[in-house]
């Protein structure tokens, strides 16, 4: 099967789970890709918690930072579904710089990331990114500025209801009245910038390699298995990620690194139009054509569906 059919069969599969995405797999040695949609900015959600690691992560290597320097973070005290961590929080908490890059990374934890953006804000993790030439990511703002959706601030069973105006209210240039979902306001990205991303911290790059090992080894603990992880750990690959959920946004970047010394970047951003919080077909739908994708540029294997 070509290329051009994988691509076709796999955007018919995403929209039938009622997504729509942006996906990219790269070979980080030879360089071949397939995807489609690559180029298309998406809000980052989560995902800007990878560039924040990675401006935090230079800043101790070059000794501006000291991972073991405590600091004193407020407690989230959020009680809707989904946030982890400090976000839940109900007490102060004295943490190190070290800790909160587990907790931001690892589990998602907003309020650890906000730590430390109260460190390095977010204009100089953008300035970070330009110094290290990885262009495509805005970093704009805080997470929690970001966090406040209509979602927030309905009950639990009436979070459908901004689910619905997060799908209905899009505009053909990616805008949005909701800021967190205008690429023009939120932090934000295409599946390229991050695929870029992610080849500077598997290969050699303007990155400090001890800055990128320990990016590296982060998001090898990921937490959130639920997503692409499925199809793509095994005996023989290591699968190292991070996910990224706002409202209908449904996002995962990673890396597969195989036993034979072979390694992939893959990026899958989507948007549903289900107004619904829980999605595990859509989700399983994400992993099938992301693997799917990676299957053929590896091996030239037809996906499942043919």
């Amino acid at each position: 099967m070509s290329a051009i059919a994988v691509v076709r069969n796999a955007q018919d599969l995403l929209d039938e789970a009622g997504l729509h995405g942006a996906f990219l797999v790269r070979n980080l040695d030879t360089g071949e890709e397939i995807g489609f949609d690559a180029d298309t900015p998406y809000p980052a959600a989560s995902l800007v918690k990878v560039p924040l690691a990675v401006a935090v992560e230079e800043r101790i290597a070059r000794g501006e930072l000291d991972p073991a320097t405590p600091v004193d973070v407020p407690p989230g005290r959020i009680i809707t579904p989904g946030p982890t961590g400090l976000s839940r929080f109900r007490h102060p908490a004295r943490i190190a710089v070290e800790d909160l890059l587990y907790l931001s990374t690892c589990i998602s934890d907003g309020v650890a990331a906000d730590a430390l953006f109260d460190l390095t804000p977010p204009a100089a993790v953008a300035a970070e990114l330009r110094r290290l030439r990885i262009d495509g990511i805005a970093v704009r703002h805080r997470v929690g500025d970001l966090a406040d959706t209509p979602a927030e601030r309905l009950g639990p069973d009436d979070v459908h209801l901004a689910h619905s105006l997060a799908i209905g209210a899009v505009t053909p240039g990616h805008g949005h009245p909701v800021a967190q979902l205008d690429v023009t306001r939120a932090n934000s990205g295409s599946a390229r910038a991050f695929v870029d991303l992610l080849q500077a911290l598997w290969r050699p790059s303007a990155i400090k390699e001890t800055a990128a090992a320990r990016v590296r080894a982060l998001m090898g603990d990921n937490l959130h298995r639920q997503r692409l992880a499925p199809d793509f750990t095994s005996d023989a690959s290591r699968w190292s990620s991070k996910t990224g959920t706002l409202l209908h946004l449904r996002h995962e970047v990673g890396v597969v690194d195989h036993a034979d010394g072979q390694s992939y970047a893959v990026a899958a951003l989507t948007a549903s139009r289900v107004p619904a919080v829980a999605q595990p077909g859509g989700e399983a739908a994400m992993a099938q054509v992301a693997r799917c994708l990676h299957d053929h540029l590896r091996t030239g294997a037809l996906p499942w569906w043919s």
